[in-house]
């Protein structure tokens, strides 16, 4: 492997370090300059060549040692997302170079094929992993895999490798090794150059700025009264047309015949794995490579455009509905594309919003159902005839104001009515009658049933034993009641047996309890009649205001009340029933959703197994944070992940529940309970904004990358086992078993997460270093971080 070029001017040589390393300061790299300085000669890369430097004059040594002692630039270590940013910015500057003629040329010759370039996608490999730059990295000679790309040797079938499962029939899965992988990252960070630019800004997915949160508030707000939404759904693995089709459109930007040959390279050797809808893409999954979110955004770059078109072709033809002829079509289209008017309304006629997420389609009209259906018509037609994606044909046009909805990015978008201040006043002035007069019967009954007891414990307490048993008269009261008292009954047991019989004497089956007993055929047959009477008016009049209709109430608020008409917005919320599934699929939770201990976990460490359940809190509370329904989420997330978790620790231990609690009460802090999920705890798991949230850099890796691990076996001297992370050459203390939870393609509705894995991944085993483990739990890595070279 080459090593890192060395700079001569100290200057540089301190600013390089500081952008590269996080642990190092300043003063260590100097010191580590100086140790450089000495040595009998250097090595630098230059235009993919080594050379030697002469060695170090006795003046610029003793230069150094008076730089020294000045003072140092001291910066804060950069973190990720800063790091990553620098090191594309290397890359970008170098393909920036090769524009000439309004294209760009010779990107692999030029830019990739250099072993600088080679270097830093390798590095940002390795931050996208989480692993320092000054640690010990893999043994890749860039010179000599620059010098292979470049004169078209570099054998692509020999640098791939496929797995197969045994469940399946014989399904293989190819997955690239790590020169494929460092080439991939090389190639994306150059078409991102290219192409980023010029994306549409109906695209969201892999773009700084601009994933599934813009996408839902796209919707929400941008969106004025839709009438008529569809979703489009695709099913299609990429094959020779698509193909065909992608390079002849990145033909018109890019002139580079040795890139495409690459490109087909990756295809027939079957590592170019992109297939159109099941899931979302380029979020973790290991099947599909990193170069699959840009080549699927290149590739729908066209249908961007062609409903660009279509909706200039819609709205401009109906510009005449409008009742403006003396304006110019054209002028009036783009008068609505700019948005409201000056009086904040829109201007009347169809309008067509689309937005997309990778290959994930919604597209919502203003208009008739007709003007709807001929949209569609020509969307399916273009999309199969010139794209060759094959559509769901259950897909239908549904109108906005429908409950059901409509699926999008594994939530629910629908329009919901909101009601005007002046309703919402009177909703609010009958919760509080409503919950008065309810207080006041509650009142009332608990007064009937205390005079109840008092009046019946009054009663029998004038039975006396010594009265009874000298009664001559056997045809008295006195006499029937003693009957039922055996020998040794105690008074209180014999007060309740006569309650009994007599409820029995007054046919009281149908009532449920003794307290109604007392207060209605004792205590309210003994009460003035117009007490009474004013009692149940009240309760009647109570009744007829909550059921009597809103309209008639709002008419007799003053008139300075503001209107009373509702408003429809759009809601984005999310399918309870498919994260309990998940819950349940995860062993969180059992078939009755109580909270159950997940037994796949119990031989990981404490702190490991906290992790994993950590993870689930904070990836699903991210994703679902603009949800209208979170509160209800948070709610059904932390008291079914907290207490799987505790039950999960107390049967690894063997203690009891609360024993958990207070062990492990330090450690359980970071998963919040359902008593406090409103916490700030809770609101600063979503709101964290330190590298998590620019999906156009590190692929939404805090989203993904949820799988399930158990310990498969210990390392020993005897089998020694390095980290399978890119990039990482640390020990690894364990090796652990993958369990594939949620597969490819199931189940049909999944709840928006990439974590679908292949299913010939299940059962395979990995090996992992502690820090490494608890990111991929806690979702500072995903599985595309993962190098499976070592399975071979």
């Amino acid at each position: 492997m080459i090593c890192r070029r060395k700079l001569i001017d100290r200057t540089t040589h301190l600013q390089w370090f500081n952008l590269i390393s996080l642990n190092l300061s300043a003063v260590d790299t100097g010191k580590r300059y100086i140790g450089h300085s000495v040595d009998s000669s250097q090595k630098s890369i230059n235009n993919g060549n080594i050379t030697t430097i002469d060695k170090m004059s006795l003046a610029s040594n003793l230069a150094c040692l008076v730089d020294e002692s000045s003072p140092v630039d001291e910066r804060k270590p950069m973190n990720r997302l800063e790091l990553k940013r620098y090191l594309e910015l290397r890359i970008k500057k170098r393909v920036k170079d090769q524009y000439k003629n309004g294209k760009f040329h010779d990107l692999i010759e030029k830019v990739i094929a250099n072993p600088y370039t080679l270097q830093d996608a390798y590095d940002s490999m390795r931050v996208n992993s989480n692993v320092n730059l000054s640690s010990e990295c893999d043994n890749i000679n860039f010179t000599s895999l620059a010098e292979e790309l470049a004169s078209g040797k570099f054998d692509m079938s020999s640098n791939v490798y496929s797995i197969s499962s045994r469940r399946t029939n014989n399904e293989k899965l190819v997955l690239p090794n790590l020169k494929t992988n460092v080439i991939q990252e090389a190639i994306r960070i150059a078409l991102e150059v290219v192409y980023r630019p010029h994306f549409s800004k109906i695209s969201h997915g892999c773009r700084t700025g601009r994933g599934q949160s813009s996408a839902l508030k796209y919707i929400c707000k941008e969106i004025a009264n839709p009438d008529w939404w569809f979703p489009l759904t695709f099913n299609k693995k990429i094959d020779m047309r698509i193909l065909s089709k992608l390079i002849l459109t990145m033909e018109s930007k890019i002139e580079d015949p040795k890139l495409y040959s690459i490109i087909h390279s990756m295809f027939n050797a079957g590592v170019l794995n992109i297939e159109f809808g099941a899931f979302a893409k380029g979020h973790g999954l290991p099947q599909e490579g990193v170069l699959s979110p840009i080549l699927i955004n290149i590739y729908l770059d066209l249908f961007d455009h062609e409903i660009l078109n279509l909706s200039m072709k819609y709205e401009v033809l109906d510009a005449s509905d409008d009742g403006q002829r003396d304006e110019s079509k054209l002028r009036s289209w783009f008068r609505r594309q700019m948005g409201p008017t000056r009086n904040g309304g829109y201007t009347s006629g169809v309008r067509v919003h689309c937005c997309r997420l990778m290959d994930e389609i919604l597209i919502v009209v203003n208009g008739s159902k007709e003007v709807s259906m001929a949209l569609k018509s020509e969307i399916e037609t273009y999309v199969q005839g010139s794209l060759y994606l094959d559509l769901d044909s259950k897909t239908n046009i549904l109108q906005c104001n429908d409950p059901r909805g409509v699926k999008f990015t594994g939530k629910i978008i629908k329009r919901t009515v909101i009601e005007s201040p002046a309703v919402r006043a009177v909703h609010k002035l009958k919760e509080k009658v409503e919950l008065f007069a309810l207080q006041k019967e509650e009142a009332w009954d608990e007064g009937m049933v205390r005079i109840g007891k008092k009046v019946l414990g009054h009663g029998f307490k004038k039975v006396k034993e010594s009265e009874i048993k000298h009664l001559a008269d056997y045809n008295s009261v006195l006499s029937h009641v003693s009957c039922f008292r055996k020998p040794g009954m105690l008074t209180d047991h014999w007060y309740k047996v006569l309650l009994k019989v007599w409820m029995q004497d007054i046919t009281s089956r149908k009532h449920e309890t003794e307290e109604h007993i007392l207060s209605k055929l004792l205590t309210e047959k003994a009460l003035p009649q117009d007490l009474k009477d004013s009692f149940y008016v009240f309760q009647n009049h109570v009744k007829r205001y909550i059921s009597s209709e809103t309209k008639s109430t709002v008419t007799l608020l003053p008139e300075s009340t503001v209107s009373s008409e509702s408003v429809y917005v759009t809601e984005v919320s999310s399918p309870l029933k498919a994260i309990r599934m998940c819950l349940q699929r995860y062993g969180i939770t059992n078939r009755e959703g109580y909270p159950r201990a997940c037994h796949t976990l119990v031989l990981l460490d404490h702190d490991h197994i906290i992790d994993w359940f950590h993870g689930i809190v904070t990836r699903w509370l991210r994703w679902y944070h603009l949800c209208d329904n979170f509160a209800e989420i948070k709610l059904l997330i932390t008291e079914k992940v907290r207490k799987s978790c505790i039950r999960t620790l107390a049967t690894k231990y063997r203690l009891h529940e609360s024993e958990i609690e207070r062990k492990f009460d330090s450690d359980l802090s970071v998963l919040p309970s359902s008593d406090d999920y409103e916490i700030d705890s809770v609101n600063a798991i979503v709101e964290s904004r330190d590298f998590y949230y620019d999906e156009g850099l590190l692929y939404g890796i805090p989203y993904s990358g949820l799988c399930l691990l158990s310990l498969a076996r210990t390392v020993s001297k005897s089998r020694p086992c390095t980290c399978f992370v890119i990039g990482c050459r640390a020990a690894a203390p364990c090796v652990y078993t993958i369990h594939v939870m949620q597969r490819q393609k199931f189940p049909v509705w999944n709840t928006g997460f990439s974590s679908s894995i292949h299913v010939s991944m299940h059962g395979k085993r990995i090996g992992l270093c502690k820090h490494h483990l608890k990111d991929l739990f806690i979702g500072h890595i995903s599985l595309q971080s993962i190098c499976f070279d070592d399975w071979k």
